[in-house]
């Protein structure tokens, strides 16, 4: 991505002249008062997070039993007030860590109650979106961050320890950039600027990459375990680390097994197998045949003669007899 414009003249970040007291943070310009809107598994690490950068958590929002007791436990010098109060108490940055699809809503209901105020710098954590549905903020004289930790999160104190060294995918207006770039810093991650644009996309590979590696994963140990192996978790989880350490390093360089060797009598044997087993398995294994086929002939790993009996052994169409015949 582009490095950070320079910050315009008269669009300095509103930072309080000291810590406010009994903050237990750094007494110096650079410490901001914050507030968490969302004490979820991500609000309430950032915002230990920020805590533990030297910044003051004045408060944070939390109704579940389980985000209370995150507050209790992760930051456990804030108030926990209602949204509203929240946003408030944060005299600077207001972090509003809500599921994608509630965060207009909140974003709303915060502007049209008057509880954002000119200057604040209103941050949300949301992958999907970018700066637009910061837009009620905005109107409200904030200034819009869209910070995303690319991390997944279980909401516990281990959690902050994992911080370090991830990115964070940001999109901010040129004079904010700055100060999004020292926040990041100081949580101990990298900034990678997306384009407003770009925001959906960026937000998929990492859904696909992630979440989706989730499902694969358990429908893997699944299927060993329908195949009578005790531990599926010793057996794949050497492998899958290899897979994945390997991938990143090589790309598709990294592709083994039948779909990259063209073993089409393999795959079609799988497939059987799966129909009766777990037929639930077959349209997944399917898809991502063919896309791992599709990207080893790309990568000049199989070559299309020798992919011609597989992608028959694919074919939506095809019944498991007619499989084994083309095998």
């Amino acid at each position: 991505m582009s490095a950070s414009p320079r910050q315009r003249p008269g669009h300095a970040p509103a930072i309080p002249a000291q810590a406010p007291a009994g903050s237990g943070g750094r007494a110096d310009s650079s410490s901001l008062t914050v507030g968490v809107i969302g004490a979820g598994r991500v609000g309430a690490v950032l915002g230990a997070a920020l805590a533990r950068a030297g910044h003051h958590v004045a408060a944070a929002s939390g109704v579940s039993a389980a985000a209370k007791a995150r507050i209790a436990r992760l930051l456990p010098g804030a108030a926990n007030l209602p949204a509203d109060e929240v946003a408030r108490a944060a005299a600077d940055l207001l972090i509003v860590a809500v599921p994608d699809d509630a965060l207009a809503a909140v974003i709303a209901g915060l502007a049209e109650t008057g509880a954002l105020r000119a200057g604040q710098v209103v941050a949300h954590t949301s992958g999907a979106h970018g700066l637009a549905v910061l837009a009620p903020a905005v109107a409200a004289g904030a200034r819009p961050l869209a910070l995303h930790p690319a991390m997944t999160f279980t909401g516990e104190p281990a959690d902050l320890d994992r911080l370090a060294g991830i990115s964070y995918g940001l999109t901010a207006p040129p004079p904010l950039r700055p100060l999004a770039e020292r926040l990041v810093a100081e949580l101990g991650g990298s900034p990678e600027w997306v384009a407003e644009a770009d925001r959906p996309l960026y937000h998929a590979a990492l859904a696909h990459g992630a979440n989706h590696l989730v499902t694969l994963v358990n429908e893997a140990l699944d299927r060993l375990g329908d195949a009578g192996v005790r531990h599926p978790e010793k057996v794949l989880g050497p492998l899958v680390r290899a897979a994945l350490e390997n991938t990143l390093r090589l790309g598709d360089a990294a592709l083994t097994g039948p779909v990259s060797r063209g073993d089409a009598g393999t795959v079609a044997r799988h497939l059987d197998r799966l129909a009766g087993t777990a037929p639930e398995s077959v349209p997944t294994y399917v898809a991502l045949a063919r896309r791992t086929a599709d990207r080893a002939i790309a990568a000049g790993r199989l070559r299309p003669a020798d992919a011609e009996s597989l992608l028959d052994v694919l074919a939506t169409d095809a019944a498991p007899a007619e499989r084994e015949a083309a095998a």
